[in-house]
């Protein structure tokens, strides 16, 4: 027993002051390439061996021919141990450098695709993880390219919006100021009215930059769906009279939620405005909440005859105003279903449009309020 741990301890002593010798070589080589240090890893441990063998074949006093043979048999080893690291750390730094070429591909525009042959389980993981990233950038891509498209149109809109009002009160103002106005009162109520078209604008566009900006600030409390629906019939009743459409309010559950009244009650006056404006004279505008699961739908379906299904995806995109039959002139800057969407989206729900017979259907999908 004391031979054999007289050995182990000679062997760990000539093992460890290679193995010593190995670290501090790593740590040199440490920014090279992989290659390197894989090689560096198998000398150390044929190395080591050796350094075991001859500090114990030294003690037990060997003759110099078995000792011989016993270095050439270790050296034999370390050749076959060092021609395998070289080809794996080629292998691998190849790889390495085929999948930099890929994800340099992407970073500068296009989409990552994965090198072609077969790579380590740490490589795969890597690859699939780029891979992911790409997708992701180019959706980023996409929505970054359609968000500028809706604020050149924005831009556009609001200016050509602004400049008619406007070029409308110079011209009323100095028919005024030069004594021409046939009928001043009339020219009165006409500015007040543009005046205040313009006063909705500004402040849609001061709503929506905070909504952007994240720095819509929300007081929710709890009130039921149903007060909170029967609200906006009662202020939305008179528009509907004068446009001769019916508001009809049916299926509507006294679901509680959390929700900001005064920015809730805006989602809503939005949508039946909108409804109403686009739905024909002697049409009908439906409203409905109903319980789904822990959340509620609320839902507003008009009768404009429906979106094209390629406009479907862009109702709440900034600034989108659809076709020129579904926009009069009273129609706004294309603001108030991307203002819906965004104090929605802040409540943690989410806003959609479908297609239904005869028109459309807005939906907004709020969570409940919790229980206690």
């Amino acid at each position: 027993m004391n031979d054999v741990l007289l050995i182990a301890l000679f062997a760990l002593g000539g093992a460890a002051c290679a193995g010593l010798a190995g670290a501090v070589v790593l740590r040199l080589v440490r920014h090279r390439s992989v290659a390197v240090s894989l090689t560096v890893v198998a000398a150390v441990t044929v190395t080591a061996m050796l350094a075991g063998t001859l500090a114990v074949a030294q003690a037990m006093f060997l003759s110099s021919h078995d000792l011989w043979v016993v270095t050439v048999v270790v050296a034999m080893a370390a050749l076959v141990s060092l021609g395998t690291a070289l080809v794996l750390g080629r292998w691998v730094v190849a790889r390495s450098r085929a999948l930099t070429r890929a994800a340099r591909a992407f970073g500068d525009g296009g989409s990552f695709a994965a090198p072609d042959g077969a790579a380590t389980a740490e490589l795969a993981a890597l690859s699939r993880e780029l891979a992911a990233t790409s997708a992701k950038l180019d959706e980023s891509r996409a929505r970054e390219r359609s968000l500028e498209a809706s604020r050149r149109e924005l831009v556009a809109w609001i200016s050509h919006d602004l400049r008619t009002p406007l070029a409308g009160l110079r011209a009323m103002a100095e028919a005024l100021e030069d004594g021409v106005a046939a009928d001043p009162a009339r020219y009165h109520r006409q500015i007040r009215t543009e005046v205040e078209r313009l006063t909705t604008m500004v402040t849609d566009l001061f709503e929506l930059s905070r909504i952007h900006a994240g720095a819509l600030s929300l007081s929710p409390s709890r009130m039921s769906v149903y007060d909170l629906l029967g609200d906006a019939l009662s202020g939305a009743d008179p528009l509907a009279r004068e446009h001769g459409v019916r508001l009809v309010g049916e299926e509507i559950e006294a679901v509680p939620v959390d929700v900001d009244g005064k920015e809730m009650t805006r989602v809503l006056a939005n949508l039946l405005v909108n409804a109403i404006r686009h739905t024909p004279a002697d049409g009908t505008v439906q409203v409905a909440a109903a319980r789904r699961d822990d959340a509620v739908v609320l839902s507003v379906t008009d009768g404009c005859g429906g979106i094209p299904d390629e406009d479907l995806p862009r109702v709440f995109d900034t600034g989108w105003r659809g076709t020129e039959a579904r926009t009069p002139s009273p129609a706004g800057a294309g603001l108030g279903l991307a203002i819906v969407r965004g104090i929605v989206e802040a409540h943690a729900g989410r806003a959609e449009v479908h297609n239904v017979p005869g028109g459309c259907r807005f939906e907004l999908t709020l969570p409940t309020a919790a229980v206690g």
